[in-house]
C-alpha cells in the first residue's frame, strides 16, 4: 500500500486507519467498502478511493479545509450549467478522530490526466477547454462568493517579485519582470465579473483516454467571482504549444485580457516554482514548463 506523505508543515496526519474510523463513525452505509489511498500530485487535498464509486477527499491545509463548504454548496449550482461533469459531493464530513477540519465524499469520475507538451492532444481539445470556460462565465452570479484569484494583478506584485527574486538563476527574471509589468498595465475589462474556476492547471482537467476529449473539470476550491483572465492560464498551463491560438480564438477574449492571464500564469508558476521546489516534483515541473512556455 502506498504511504500517504505531506506536503506543507502544517499538515495534519492522515492515513487509511484515520480515514476509515471516520467513515465508520459518520458514514457506516459505507464504511464496508474498500478503502485504498489514491497516489496523486494533487496539493490541496489528500484522495482515498472508496468502492468503484466515490472518492473522499480529505484537505492538507487549513486554507484548502476553508474552501471545503462553498465548494460543496456551489457544485450543485455550477454543475447543470456546464457541458463536462464536475464533482458531486454525496457526504459532508465533520471533524474528528483528531483531524480538525470537514471533509468531503463525492462520486468519482472516470479520467487521466492531460499530457502536456507532446503535441498529441486533438484538436478538439482546445475547443473543448474553451467551451467549458465560455459556460463557466455565463452562469449567473447573483450571491457567488468572490474567488480566491480573480481580483485585479496588483494586490500579487509584491509576492510575485519575491517569488522571481528566489528563482534568480532559474528563470529569466528580466524577461520575467517585463512579462509581469506588460500586464500589471493591462486595463481591466469593461463589465462585471464572471464566475471563474481559477485553477485550471493539469491535476484538475480529466481526459477521456480513448477519444483525448475534455471528461471532467475537478477541485473548484478556487471558484468564485472574478476577472476572467485568470482562467485562461490553461493555455499554458496544460494545452499544447499547437493549440493555444485555437483555445484563444474559441473563448473569444480580447488583448487586454489574454495579456492579464498571461500575467496570472507568471504570478502562480513563479509562487509555485520557487515554493514546490524539492517538495513536488511534479507541480515543479508544471511550473518550470508554464514559465519556459511564457519567456519564450
Amino acid at each position: 500500500m502506498t504511504t500517504p506523505r505531506k506536503l506543507h508543515d502544517d499538515e495534519p496526519d492522515i492515513d487509511h486507519a484515520l480515514v476509515a474510523g471516520l467513515l465508520a463513525d459518520q458514514f457506516p452505509r459505507w464504511a464496508g467498502l474498500p478503502l485504498r489511498y489514491v497516489a496523486s500530485d494533487g496539493t490541496s487535498n489528500m484522495l482515498f478511493r472508496l468502492g468503484d464509486r466515490l472518492v473522499v477527499r480529505m484537505p492538507r491545509t487549513p486554507g484548502s479545509a476553508a474552501d471545503v463548504p462553498g465548494e460543496r454548496d456551489w457544485l450543485r449550482r455550477l454543475g447543470p450549467a456546464l457541458p463536462v461533469p464536475v464533482p458531486e459531493p454525496v457526504g459532508a464530513g465533520v471533524p474528528g478522530r483528531g483531524y480538525p477540519w470537514q471533509w468531503s465524499i463525492h462520486r468519482w469520475i472516470d479520467g487521466v490526466l492531460p499530457t502536456v507538451g507532446t503535441g498529441g492532444q486533438p484538436a478538439p481539445f482546445a475547443q473543448d477547454v474553451a467551451d467549458f470556460v465560455r459556460a463557466l462565465w455565463r452562469v449567473d452570479t447573483t450571491g457567488a462568493p468572490a474567488a480566491e484569484r480573480g481580483s485585479p494583478l496588483a494586490p500579487r506584485d509584491a509576492p510575485t517579485r519575491a517569488a522571481l527574486d528566489r528563482l534568480a538563476g532559474v528563470v529569466d527574471r528580466a524577461a520575467a519582470l517585463d512579462l509581469w509589468e506588460s500586464a500589471l498595465g493591462a486595463p481591466r475589462r469593461d463589465g462585471p465579473d464572471v464566475w471563474v474556476h481559477g485553477d485550471l492547471e493539469p491535476g484538475n482537467l480529466l481526459v477521456d483516454p480513448d477519444s483525448g476529449r475534455l471528461a471532467a473539470v475537478i477541485d473548484f476550491g478556487c471558484t468564485g467571482v472574478g476577472d476572467p483572465a485568470v482562467d485562461l492560464i490553461v493555455a499554458w498551463y496544460v494545452l499544447d504549444d499547437c493549440l493555444r491560438d485555437t483555445f484563444r480564438a474559441a473563448v473569444g477574449c480580447d488583448e487586454a485580457t489574454w495579456t492579464r492571464g498571461r500575467g496570472w500564469a507568471l504570478s502562480i508558476a513563479a509562487l509555485e516554482l520557487s515554493y514546490y521546489r524539492g517538495r513536488n516534483a511534479f507541480m515543479a515541473d508544471t511550473a518550470a514548463r508554464v514559465m519556459g512556455r511564457l519567456l519564450g
